[in-house]
């Protein structure tokens, strides 16, 4: 009995060639955040595994004693602009009796010089209220970045230092992997070329990224130079400290054979396809892939321009198997 399938003809396209190297997975942002006073923790909202959006409350000090001191430069500020007002009247009424020549010089510097004074004594405990009012809100602990809680580092009840660090946020909406480049292929990586990654947790995916930055300094025992790869994680699926392949775009632009990203059938470590033959029978090839390109994938050996490769249907094909075919349209690299 022949099986269904649909297929599509491989097509020559001149592309670049690719180096996979593995990396590990790692956060482009994470923060380890700290209290910035000290004081007791007296609520922790952010647990383990939560999720928070920048500026979310994490942690609460206790704030009592910062609130005592604001209200006592409150009421300090509001007694010096109180005096300050009555010292601007005095030198007002002074100005007014110099000019009628009933009081002295000295006199009328005195009003004036009260007039200074009481404008940076209440410049003063305006700044301390600002400093109190900033401690105050500083015994609230907010999140710097959205993200989600990794670690945390202290508990209701504990004493904080300035410093201290009390959870541990992690953005992994937007990962990076960092390969070692080998010397030879250094001057071939440019920022922002495209990059296909795959991890081990998540068999079959491809994800495509793009070179985030080329560190020109190298490992002086490997000569290997840093590339980092940035990697979207749009689904979560991907977590920090995996293990990840990509494929580095590298070298010249050259001819290669590329087939549909749906023809690739992957078992563990090998990749194979499967192509029609003239009496609609089909036959396995093993293939090795190189860079993507869109709904492509460049194939090395096996199969060439013009072949009939199985896009559909071809999960269940055995070699040997009859098929009946129609053909499959993907847009062209």
């Amino acid at each position: 009995m022949a099986l269904p399938v649909s297929y599509t003809e491989a097509v020559n396209h001149e592309v670049r060639g690719t180096l996979e190297l593995t990396g590990s997975v790692a956060a482009y942002r994470s923060s380890l955040v700290a209290s910035s006073i000290a004081g007791i923790v007296m609520e922790l909202r952010a647990r383990d595994g939560k999720t928070v959006r920048r500026g979310d409350t994490l942690a609460r000090l206790r704030p009592d004693t910062f609130e005592l001191q604001l209200r006592g430069a409150e009421g300090q500020l509001l007694e010096a602009q109180a005096r300050l007002k009555l010292a601007e009247g005095r030198r007002q009424r002074a100005r007014e009796l110099w000019d009628e020549r009933v009081i002295s010089r000295q006199e009328l510097d005195d009003a004036l010089t009260e007039v200074d004074a009481g404008e940076g004594r209440v410049a003063q405990l305006e700044a301390e209220v600002a400093r109190y009012r900033d401690e105050v809100e500083r015994t609230v602990v907010r999140a710097p970045i959205n993200g989600v809680v990794v670690a945390e580092h202290t508990a209701v009840g504990e004493w904080l230092s300035p410093g201290d660090p009390v959870v541990e946020v992690m953005d992994v909406s937007d990962l990076e992997v960092t390969v070692e480049v080998p010397e030879r292929y250094f001057g071939g990586i440019e920022v922002g070329d495209a990059v296909e990654a795959s991890v081990s947790a998540l068999p079959g995916v491809t994800i495509t990224g793009k070179v985030r930055s080329v560190v020109p300094k190298a490992n002086p025992q490997a000569r290997t130079f840093p590339v980092k790869v940035a990697i979207p994680n749009e689904s979560g699926k991907v977590g920090s400290g995996m293990l990840a392949s990509v494929r580095l775009p590298i070298g010249a632009v050259q001819p290669r054979v590329l087939v549909p990203k749906d023809a690739i059938v992957s078992q563990g470590q090998r990749r194979f396809v499967f192509v029609m033959n003239d009496d609609d029978t089909v036959r396995q090839v093993d293939v090795r892939t190189g860079g993507g390109h869109g709904a492509w994938i460049a194939v090395e050996s096996g199969v060439a321009a013009g072949d009939r490769v199985v896009t559909q249907g071809n999960e269940r094909l055995m070699p040997g198997a009859k098929v009946t075919a129609r053909r499959m349209e993907f847009e062209q690299p």
